[in-house]
């Protein structure tokens, strides 16, 4: 959501057009009927962009009824194709719907103020509903009465596992109810899917006996509070047993706010997911299980406040070293540890300008490669000296 609409904030800006606020997407797998202002503080929102972008609830009355174009915009678009083929549409009609917002602006070479703009919308303009933010405050309030504490996006949901395809660690019965609801998920493309080289090219989410195995290796100590930032984990507690027992002090939002408190929020995952989103942005750690959507708008976030720790798992990597210690080839300890140190001590969110296209990849494939504007905002949106050393340069905002 907010990737989609700090994009449709800039394409606004470049079509020099009012943006109306947008309508959210209700018939996703989970069937959210939250509005903009449910999950967004919709005056926030238009008052803080009112120099760069009008911004309108509503159609005004004399357009509800006027033909409009519904277009779904190009994806990893620049600036060229909204001129040349998107502006001229306006000769014909006064109104034109975006079909779809998700990565319909390019990654890079846009211009600067195109940029701060998309970074001003995302990480400041986009401030969540005043109901959202007073309780995710107190979650966070909440779980530094614990200590310094770990918020772990533990992807192992079960729309992430059926859409995936991983099935590593799941009984016959839980694999074959995961490929019922992707053969039965129109919107779905790919059903047939090898779970086992899912897994071994490092696609999969890890699994929370994977994440208890990678946060000891990496030494925190068994007393470190975590905060668990997802839906409910897939097949509960059977599957949260093993993480348990390397770190015991396990909370989520359903444990930090009672009842009456989330009553408000239960029945829509998009407001639940803000108040992870919360949580996560201010911990001090952040690490996800799996690097989607959710992962990379809270790792950019925390590079835009500071650059705050983020430690990124190499799944790839760690599978090989998971896979031996499953087979009796290493045991779980200080070789273990130092392994997987030595592969993460330059994936903890350290200063570093955002990765281009992956070598070899051609056409859309070669945008999509590259790295999420929003994920790492570096150079575009933060300070920086004028000749960055390394990957641990430091970076003022």
């Amino acid at each position: 959501m907010r990737a989609g609409i700090s994009d449709m904030v800039a394409v606004a800006r470049m079509l020099n057009a009012t943006l109306i606020i947008p309508e959210l997407d209700k018939k996703s797998f989970w069937h959210d009927k939250s509005n903009f202002s449910d999950v967004f503080d919709e005056e926030y929102f238009i008052h803080s962009l009112a120099n760069d972008v009008k911004v309108a609830k509503n159609l005004p009355k004399e357009l509800v009824k006027a033909p409009k174009f519904v277009r779904y915009f190009k994806s990893w678009s620049k600036i060229e194709y909204y001129q040349d083929e998107i502006y001229p549409l306006w000769e014909h009609r006064q109104v034109i719907r975006a079909a779809k917002s998700d990565s319909r602006l390019a990654n890079n070479y846009l211009p600067p103020d195109i940029q701060k703009l998309r970074c001003r919308a995302f990480f400041q303009a986009l401030r969540f509903a005043p109901p959202i933010e007073a309780l995710g405050n107190l979650l966070v309030e909440r779980m530094r009465s614990f200590g310094p504490y770990i918020a772990l996006h533990l992807r192992y949901e079960k729309d992430m596992l059926a859409f995936s395809g991983c099935t590593h660690g799941l009984s016959q019965a839980e694999s074959d109810e995961l490929a019922m609801i992707r053969e039965n998920t129109s919107y779905w493309k790919v059903k047939d899917i090898d779970p086992l080289e899912q897994r071994s090219h490092g696609y999969c989410p890890l699994t929370p006996k994977e994440v208890g195995m990678f946060l000891s290796a990496l030494g925190y100590p068994s007393s470190t509070p975590v905060y668990i930032a997802a839906g409910e984990i897939y097949g509960g507690e059977s599957h949260m047993v093993d993480f348990l027992s390397h770190f015991p002090i396990v909370m989520n939002k359903e444990k930090l706010a009672s009842a009456e408190e989330l009553r408000p929020f239960r029945q829509y995952a998009s407001q639940m997911a803000a108040l992870d989103y919360i949580v996560s942005v201010e911990s001090d750690v952040f690490i996800p299980s799996y690097s989607g959507n959710m992962a990379r708008a809270v790792g950019g976030h925390r590079r835009f406040l500071g650059h705050r720790k983020t430690i990124i798992p190499d799944r790839k990597a760690l599978v090989r070293l998971f896979d031996k210690v499953d087979g009796g080839l290493l045991n779980e300890g200080e070789r273990l540890s130092q392994r997987i140190l030595d592969i993460h001590w330059k994936r903890q969110g350290s200063p570093r300008k955002r990765k281009g296209p992956v070598s070899g990849t051609k056409g859309s494939d070669r945008f999509r490669s590259e790295e999420a504007f929003y994920e790492n905002p570096l150079p575009d949106c933060l300070c920086q000296p004028e000749s960055p050393a390394s990957d641990a340069s430091l970076v003022s905002i």
